[in-house]
Order: structure tokens, then C-alpha cells, then sequence
């Protein structure tokens, strides 16, 4: 049953987001939707709840249709509230009491402890405050649940346990979710809409073999539209040979025929449609300077201890050497991020560092999940000027060709998009022309196609790095090596896919 239908519905703002979409949303859907940065994902969603008006085409939903929309950040009017009170405040009036055990329902299908409950909004992860807004909008009962980047901020654990939540949901109720991760779509949609300015193909299929089946349908669409254009050629050349052969006999029959070659060549022009081109939202290029050195930094027993100094786990004995792409695994906690603040300042702070020997030559790109190597008051121009010493004119070349538009340039970097903030980032990685990369949640932030764009980086110049990351399809894509910190140890595994299926097991 069909609950919201969309007729060629469009939505063009400085150059159109997407137009002439047909699409139905009903029972039993769960729908994915793609696109890269800024292409009109959360837009698409605000027209669903009726939020914002689209451009062209229309909207139909079923008459009373409860929309609940779960978007990516939380309202400043919320940080003040504790967890419960945030969810039990989305109740209606009439509902505040009588209906309050509602809350514990719900608060409890998606494993919130009890402690965790009456913590405020602004004392809680970026995980949490996620799941709390996402048990804020199910507590009001909807009709249709969409969701906004829904794993943003999630450890692998909270993502495992958010999948097995939705595909425990009632299949009367359609879910609908933009997305950038690749595995967690693969996970709990049945349907994908890719968005695209002109054409929108839908396919009935998770995101992977969705993907297959887009790549198909595009190189399809590219092969026919070289074929039609050479038949056209073809056409107007066999015209303007009649059209000299019909001026020099003066032949009528011939001029006719040269008219009508022209006419089936421009309508087979007219008709034939070119493959979608992505419009890049930015490249992502990397660099490796390289090093004869085989062994980048050996660990001699290290120790990973928190700010206060309570010691995580100790490294062993361990070398980092060239070629090696190490992924950390490991549960939110348990120090990954410290053991990759410890390898930075043992690179940065040579001979500082205890357990920690790094080789003279190495040279580091580094950059941490919050993307604290750009400054938000600094502006990108001033910053790629300054920083890598490249004059204005190319410094504008840089950034543009990096997705940092040239009215960005000059505006402080607080006011870019996280998509455009990451590929700054990037660009800076990049400038530094490291031979080791330090990478912590690296694809925090950039789209699919980014993501993609960086694993090819880092394969194209055999990069030296140790990661973390969140992001299982990166991960499978991008390891050689892979190190397991638990109970206060770190044991090197053979691939990550034990651990993954340890934090999807309930209560694992």
C-alpha cells in the first residue's frame, strides 16, 4: 500500500537537485537513498514531511500520515534536557502521563541503560545524542520513520545494534534513509534511490548490488548514446554528399532526400539521451613522497595510558613498515584514538616518546575525526597560502579543484560543510606529501564517492597508515593488517570480520 507518492517532483536551488522524480513509498519499503554531498538527500526528506515545498511535480500522502523525520543534529533547545526527558517531551500533551511508559518501551528496545537515561543531551556522545533523537521521533507512533545520516557519530557496536532495531520494526511501517555508509545500507534497505539532477533510477535491491545494477544501466546508456551520435554523423554525411550531387544535377528528388537525412539525424540527436555524469563534489588526491626505509617505527612494549594516566594496554613488540595499511578494531574506549595521539607525538616529538622509535625519514599526514588541522576562524585561501607556500593563484586552483568553490574560499572555514571541511583535509594531506598517514575516522563526513576516492588514493600509492575507523566498508577495502585492542591488549587478526561479528551478537 502506497502511503506518499511523488510525480515528477523537482527541486532546483542555485541549479536543480534533482527533477522529474516518480517514486512511491509504501509497506514493507526500506529505502536507501544516495547521492554525494549537497545533492539534496535532506532536501528530498524535508519535501516527504511536508516541511519544504519542491520546485515542480507533487506530493500525495495518505489522509492523517504521521511523518517522523530523525535529522542529522540536535536542536540547541534539547541540550539542556536529560535523555528521558528529551524523548518524553515528543509525546503529545494528553499523553504526558498516561503514556509515559511508552518512553521505557522504546528507550528500551534500543538498550539504553537506566544511568544513561537521566544524563543530559549535552553530557552524552555524539552516539547517544543520535539515539536519542531517533527514539524521540518512534515514541510519536509514525506512520513513516525517516532518517538523516543515521550512523553519524555511532561506533561500530551502537551501528550493529541500530540495524537489528530496524529490521525488527513493524514492515507495515516504511523506513526511508539517507546515507553515506555503504555496509549499514547493505544492511537494512531493500530499495535504492540514487538522486541525480536529471534522472533518478530506483532499484529494488540493497546498495551494493544496486550499485551493480547503476553501473550497468550507465555504461548501457553511454554505449547507446555513442551509437545513436555516430549513426547521426553518419546520416549527415551521406546528406551533404547528396545535397553537392543534388545542387550540381539540380535534381529535386535528391534535395528532398538530403532533407530528410538532416531530419533523422537531428531527431536521433534530439533523442538521444548522454550518460549521467557525476558532478564532482570535490576531488580527493594523495601523495607518498616514499622512504628507503623499510621499517617506519618500531613499538618496543609502549604504553597507551588515558590523559590521567591509567594505562589502556601496552603494545608489545611491533613494527610499522612500508607498505603496511594497519586498521585498529577495537570498541569505543578502549584507546584507539590514544594509541594514534601516542604514534603522532612520537613522530612530531622524536625521542619524547618511551617504547616508540621512529625512523628519521618518516614524515607524517595526519588528521583526527574532528579535523582539529584546520582552524574554524582561519579562511582555506589564507590557510593553503600560508601553510604550503603555493601563492594565491594556485592556492585557488587547489581549492577549487578540491570542492571549496571560489566564494568559500574567503569565508572562514567554520561556515564550510562537513563534506567540504574533509576534502579541505584532504587537500592539505595531500600538500603535506607525507610517506605515512595517520587517520583517525577518515571518512567522517565525505560521501560515497569520497570515500571511494580515498580508498583508491591510499591503494594507487601504496600509503603507509594506521587507521580507525568505523566505517566497515573502508576498512574491508583499504586493510593489509589489522590490530585488535581488547582486554587491555593489543594481538594483531587476521582480517577484521570476527570482530564485526562479535558486535553484532546481542549483548556482545
Amino acid at each position: 500500500m502506497a502511503l506518499i507518492s511523488l510525480k515528477s517532483l523537482g527541486v532546483t536551488m542555485s541549479a536543480p537537485l534533482f527533477s522529474n522524480l516518480d517514486l512511491t513509498i509504501g509497506t514493507g519499503d526500506r529505502l536507501g537513498i544516495v547521492a554525494a554531498n549537497g545533492r539534496g538527500k535532506s532536501t528530498l526528506l524535508k519535501c516527504l514531511t511536508g516541511g519544504m515545498e519542491p520546485s515542480s511535480g507533487d506530493i500525495t500522502r495518505t489522509r492523517g500520515l504521521r511523518v517522523g523525520h530523525v535529522e542529522q543534529s540536535v536542536p540547541p533547545a534539547l541540550l539542556g534536557r536529560t535523555f528521558h526527558q528529551v524523548v518524553a517531551d515528543a509525546l503529545p500533551p494528553e499523553q504526558a502521563d498516561s503514556e509515559l511508559w511508552r518512553v521505557d518501551v522504546v528507550l528500551g528496545s534500543l538498550d539504553v541503560p537506566e544511568p544513561m537515561r537521566e544524563r543530559s543531551m549535552q553530557a552524552l556522545s555524539g552516539g547517544w545524542q543520535r539515539l536519542a533523537l531517533i527514539a524521540r521521533v518512534w515514541v510519536t507512533d509514525p506512520d513513516v520513520l525517516l532518517l538523516d545520516e543515521p550512523t553519524n557519530h555511532l561506533d561500530l557496536a551502537k551501528i550493529s545494534q541500530l540495524e537489528s532495531w530496524l529490521n525488527a520494526l513493524p514492515r507495515e511501517v516504511p523506513v526511508v534513509i539517507a546515507s553515506h555508509d555503504r555496509a549499514f545500507l547493505d544492511a537494512v534497505t531493500n530499495r535504492t534511490l540514487f538522486l541525480r539532477p536529471e534522472e533518478s533510477p530506483v532499484f529494488a535491491l540493497p546498495y551494493s548490488r544496486a550499485r551493480q545494477a547503476l553501473d550497468e544501466l550507465d555504461a548501457s546508456m553511454a554505449r547507446r548514446f555513442e551509437r545513436d551520435m555516430k549513426v547521426a554523423q553518419q546520416l549527415r554525411k551521406q546528406a551533404a554528399k547528396l545535397n553537392n550531387i543534388g545542387i550540381n544535377s539540380g535534381s529535386d528528388l535528391l534535395t528532398v532526400k538530403t532533407k530528410q537525412l538532416r531530419e533523422r539525424a537531428e531527431k536521433l540527436e534530439d533523442a538521444a539521451v548522454s550518460a549521467h555524469r557525476e558532478r564532482s563534489a570535490g576531488a580527493i588526491r594523495l601523495a607518498n613522497r616514499g622512504t628507503h626505509a623499510k621499517v617506519l617505527i618500531t613499538l618496543d612494549d609502549a604504553a597507551v595510558e588515558t590523559p590521567d594516566g591509567t594505562l589502556l594496554f601496552k603494545t608489545g613488540k611491533r613494527h610499522i613498515c612500508q607498505g603496511d595499511r594497519i586498521v585498529l578494531l577495537g570498541r569505543n574506549g578502549v584507546g584507539k584514538s590514544r594509541f594514534v595521539n601516542l604514534i603522532r607525538n612520537a613522530i612530531t616529538e622524536p625521542d619524547t616518546v618511551p617504547g616508540v622509535k621512529v625512523t628519521p625519514s618518516t614524515v607524517l599526514g595526519y588528521s583526527d575525526q574532528a579535523l582539529a588541522g584546520i582552524s574554524g576562524d582561519d579562511t582555506p585561501l589564507a590557510m593553503v597560502s600560508r601553510r604550503y607556500d603555493v601563492g594565491e593563484q594556485r592556492a585557488r586552483s587547489l581549492l577549487a579543484g578540491a570542492g571549496v568553490v571560489i566564494e568559500m574560499q574567503e569565508k572562514k572555514i567554520g561556515m564550510l560543510s562537513g563534506g567540504q571541511k574533509a576534502r579541505l583535509m584532504m587537500l592539505a594531506l595531500r600538500l603535506a606529501n607525507p610517506n605515512f598517514y595517520l587517520l583517525d575516522e577518515p571518512t567522517n563526513h565525505l560521501d560515497i564517492d569520497g570515500q571511494e576516492a580515498l580508498e583508491e588514493e591510499l591503494l594507487k600509492h601504496q600509503a603507509s597508515c594506521v587507521l580507525a575507523s568505523h566505517d566497515r566498508s573502508f576498512i574491508r577495502a583499504i586493510g593489509n593488517r589489522f590490530w585488535l585492542i581488547d582486554k587491555r591488549r593489543l594481538t594483531e587478526v587476521e582480517d577484521p570480520e570476527e570482530f564485526f561479528r562479535s558486535v553484532a551478537e546481542p549483548g556482545g
